[in-house]
């Protein structure tokens, strides 16, 4: 890998019964500190029930974070294209595009949650055909074309852009991927990026990871499209980490259940299926099974090259905003983050050796060499003292 990113992907994931409008804030804080931090990439995501991801709209809420923050780049994780016009969706992320200067990235889906697509007369099935309609629309509309074409929820008669995206030739966009080959296939078809949410939530998509990575592949190569870059690939995870396992332990305390019962009893949401009775056997799931990290910056690390090599390599790490810990804690977790592990993944292009290893490599060669350049310090205070001694005895 080159320099590997790192990331949040914001569902978001609040507690039900809470207070909403503190929620949201705490999301906007959380992105603000992760720009402080020279985090790379922040994903909203867009859902409308459950109780639970309390975002209704993606564009919305980075329109907010974007005037809170500098140089983090924002992107929808993801806006659900099949639910909305695909003339709008373009539109909207072109006019986000200009007033991020170029901070702002889609991310597009079918919508995870058949609660929402119930609410406007669709089903699950639904939403994937539309997805693969709905983003050939968005990609034609966003190269300049007009576009003339009924769907099964639109009829576009005519529609073009007013505006042209402010990044030259067009934002990053990137396709949702659980554990089926769905979204590798569109990625490849339309030579955009791949966010494997499912990276590590299941053993499924952990184990799938190289073939969805073939998949992308062999579709780009079957339509013509450049060969993929894994720069543009994003894969999801779970972590949480402090100074020592007892106390990241002791932090997930706060919200660890309330989030597996979500899956467990809320969300119909089956590739996302979480194992666990009590916080212990919650725990000893993410970290047994594999599937993520509670712990030290050690196992983060650990946990990152392993997702790593099974996947042949890709290009950004994104965690997933769970608050499992409360918010002081998380914001300590991203701190250990970004001192204690992302400087080990970046910096390798140069000469292969990342901004970690590059001081260590320092810290050892200076160690090395100590008892030699000692010596010479006090050999050249020895010859200072004498050589002052020298000139006062000459005046004299």
């Amino acid at each position: 890998m080159s320099r590997l990113r790192f990331g949040t992907f914001l569902a978001p994931f609040h507690r039900a019964g809470e207070n909403p409008t503190l929620a949201l804030q705490r999301d906007l804080e959380l992105v603000e500190h992760l720009d402080r931090l020279g985090v790379d990439e922040a994903w909203i995501g867009e859902h409308h029930s459950a109780g639970s991801e309390i975002i209704a709209s993606p564009e919305i809420f980075i329109a907010a974070a974007a005037e809170r923050t500098k140089r983090i780049r924002l992107g929808t994780g993801v806006t659900s294209a099949s639910y909305h016009n695909p003339l709008w969706v373009a539109d909207r992320m072109v006019l986000l595009d200009h007033l991020t200067r170029g901070r702002t990235m889609l991310g597009v889906g079918p919508g995870s949650l058949p609660t929402d697509s119930a609410m406007i007369g669709l089903n699950p099935t639904d939403t994937r055909e539309l997805l693969d309609v709905n983003l050939d629309i968005i990609m034609r509309l966003l190269a300049g074309e007009v576009v003339t074409e009924q769907t099964k929820t639109h009829n576009l008669v005519e529609a073009r852009l007013q505006l042209r995206p402010y990044t030259e030739p067009c934002f990053d966009i990137a396709v949702a991927a659980v554990a089926s080959p769905t979204g590798p296939r569109m990625a490849g078809r339309h030579g955009v990026g791949l966010l494997s949410i499912g990276a590590t939530l299941s053993q499924d998509g952990f184990d799938a990871l190289a073939h969805h990575w073939d998949v992308v592949k062999e579709r780009a190569e079957h339509y013509g499209q450049p060969e993929p870059d894994r720069e543009k690939w994003r894969l999801v995870g779970l972590m949480h980490i402090a100074e020592t396992k007892e106390q990241a332990y002791r932090d997930v305390e706060y919200g660890i259940e309330s989030w597996f019962r979500y899956f467990q009893k809320t969300a119909a949401f089956p590739q996302m299926a979480v194992e666990g009775g009590d916080v212990k056997e919650m725990i000893d799931f993410i970290n047994e099974a594999g599937i993520g990290a509670i712990g030290t910056p050690d196992d983060a690390r650990a946990q990152v090259q392993r997702l790593a090599d099974q996947s042949g390599g890709f290009g950004a790490m994104l965690l997933l905003g769970h608050e499992w810990a409360n918010p002081e804690a998380t914001k300590r977790s991203w701190e250990l983050i970004a001192q204690n592990v992302m400087p080990h993944f970046q910096g390798t292009t140069w000469g292969g050796v990342s901004h970690a290893e590059s001081t260590q490599a320092a810290k050892e060669r200076a160690g090395l060499k100590r008892d030699e350049y000692a010596a010479s310090q006090l050999t050249a205070v020895d010859h200072m003292t004498q050589k002052y001694a020298d000139e006062v005895a000459a005046k004299g």
